[in-house]
């Protein structure tokens, strides 16, 4: 599936690719795209049955990832930096086992899944439920996230917002239904497929001993916490997030 998207930044400089989180769209990455165009040609894609796009028949990650990869070829762009936040990481993270890539930014998305389930147990009723009790979850779900986040700039990604139900529980169809087992396994084989330069940076706690978790499954990925910045560390502090990204594409890129 080809996905809505908006290309922006110099035809000969360097691809890089932005995915959003669940429920939201490629305006969130608004602040950061005009930046990052100075410097690369900038991919700032909708997921499929969010923002623009159309809607699919499945939302597991390689479908996701898949319509990413496509939409990066129908373009023309080589060898991009893909940097992924919140459902965007877990995209990304897919994007690198299925598709040529650089390297990969994760934004605040523990891989281990398994944890997630914990949480999310305590919200599926509300999420499974009628249209009052699934927008009542995402508020709570979200609201507790932002952190830091300036009230402007929380008001601005929660109007880019779209909330379909039926999209949110097919993207967590997975960890709903699957043992903490069999995500783990999941995960692990999606993981294992990852051999490029791997970033994860968190501004929230990703959980004891997640860093060991990570490196063995993928040996190139280095780990970040940013204490205190919330689920947006990149739009809580957008000039260290750019900063950073550059220092690490430095490394990828040479």
């Amino acid at each position: 599936m080809l996905l809505a998207h908006e290309l922006t930044g110099a035809h000969e400089a360097p691809a890089l690719v932005l995915i959003h989180g669940i429920t939201e769209s490629r305006h969130t990455w608004r602040p950061l795209i005009g930046p990052l165009a100075a410097t690369h040609r900038v991919l700032a894609v909708d997921l499929r049955g969010h923002g623009d796009s159309a809607v699919g028949d499945a939302y597991d990650p390689i479908s996701y990832a898949t319509d990413v990869a496509e939409t990066v070829a129908s373009l023309g762009l080589e060898n991009p930096l893909v940097v992924g936040h919140s459902l965007g990481g877990v995209v990304a993270s897919a994007y690198a086992a299925v598709a040529s890539c650089c390297a990969v930014v994760n934004l605040d998305q523990p891989l281990r899944l398994s944890g997630f389930k914990e949480g999310l147990a305590q919200l599926e009723p509300l999420l499974k439920g009628d249209q009052a009790s699934f927008s009542m979850a995402i508020d709570l779900l979200f609201g507790a996230m932002n952190g830091p986040l300036a009230a402007d700039e929380v008001a601005r990604v929660e109007a880019s917002r779209r909330a379909d139900q039926q999209v949110v529980l097919g993207t967590w169809a997975s960890v709903f239904d699957s043992t903490v087992e069999e995500l783990d396994a999941t995960v692990a084989a999606l993981a294992g497929a990852i051999t490029v330069p791997y970033l994860a940076l968190h501004g929230i706690d990703p959980g004891p001993g997640y860093a060991d978790w990570l490196t063995g499954l993928v040996p190139t990925a280095v780990v970040e916490e940013w204490p205190d910045h919330g689920h947006y560390p990149q739009l809580v502090d957008p000039a260290r997030f750019l900063a950073r990204l550059a220092a690490f594409e430095a490394t990828v890129r040479g």
